[in-house]
């Protein structure tokens, strides 16, 4: 039997990753409920992870493919939008429900002691079923137009570990932030429609570097998937790679990945408290 000891005393702030490795059968449990409750009683189950991001892409085809006709260097924009969107709707998926995901586990939080971090992690692992249904929707489209991947795809694995570590770096700070300043409840559905627009899914980033001074450059790039995105299609369709600009999106998701990690361990401490 594990023995478990509380130190109300200790006031160093530690990881303690050995602890969330002890307590993986309850880390997968949450993740299989929280799959099987999203798809319980509806009537298209799994189909919904298609129509999502296929409705999505019909509009952004429609207004920037059609309409404004944007320049995607030759890929068909149906192709182009959908690279930029697979990255993106799990970032958003993430961020939507780890906000709220230790509110929603109050009572479970209340009564039993256990890592905390393991709610918004089994969040980023049902965003992971979404994340291959786009993969599976963009082949389809690649296949459809006669598209081949680059030979970037080699680094595809790379821009896939970045957006997990992105999704997770701000979902572990609004969901440990939420329990103190319940205002990012309505905050975060905002974040996610500017995020939307304000990151280079439906147009390319030359767009904006082209258009925009260097310093309103670099804050749009403190947006942690503009970089992120940027690699993501050039890693799929090639062209020209990430700008200079995209390390700073890369830098600021370690950086905000170490320190959601630490401070979530700091507020679990009276988590059970506050919740």
């Amino acid at each position: 039997m594990q023995k478990i000891v509380v130190d109300a005393n200790k006031h160093q702030v530690t990881l303690n990753l050995r602890e969330l490795l002890a307590y993986k059968d309850l880390f997968l449990v949450l993740a299989y409920r929280d799959l099987k409750v999203r798809y319980a009683q509806t009537f298209l189950g799994l189909f919904w992870a298609f129509i999502q991001p296929a409705a999505t892409l019909l509009i952004f085809t429609v207004v920037f493919g059609v309409a404004v006709k944007v320049e995607t260097g030759g890929v068909p924009y149906p192709i182009f939008a959908i690279a930029g969107m697979s990255a993106w709707a799990y970032f958003a998926f993430v961020l939507n429900n780890s906000g709220n995901s230790i509110i929603g586990a109050q009572e479970m939080v209340k009564k039993i002691y256990f890592p905390r971090l393991i709610i918004p992690l089994s969040k980023a692992v049902v965003g992971l079923v979404d994340f291959a249904v786009a993969f599976v929707f963009m082949s389809g489209l690649m296949i459809f137009y006669g598209f081949m991947p680059s030979a970037n795809i080699i680094y595809l694995p790379l821009f896939i570990l970045l957006t997990i570590i992105s999704a997770l770096a701000v979902g572990i700070w609004l969901s440990a932030l939420t329990i103190r300043y319940r205002d990012f409840q309505q905050i975060v559905p905002f974040m996610i429609q500017f995020g939307l627009y304000a990151t280079p899914i439906a147009y390319p980033a030359e767009t904006i570097i082209k258009s925009l001074p260097n310093w309103a450059v670099i804050i749009y790039y403190l947006n942690p998937m503009a970089g992120v995105v940027e690699g993501f299609r050039w890693s799929i369709l090639g062209g020209e790679p990430p700008s200079k600009y995209a390390y700073i999106s890369f830098v600021l998701i370690i950086l905000l990945f170490i320190s959601a990690l630490y401070y979530f361990r700091k507020v679990e401490r009276i988590m059970a408290d506050i919740v």
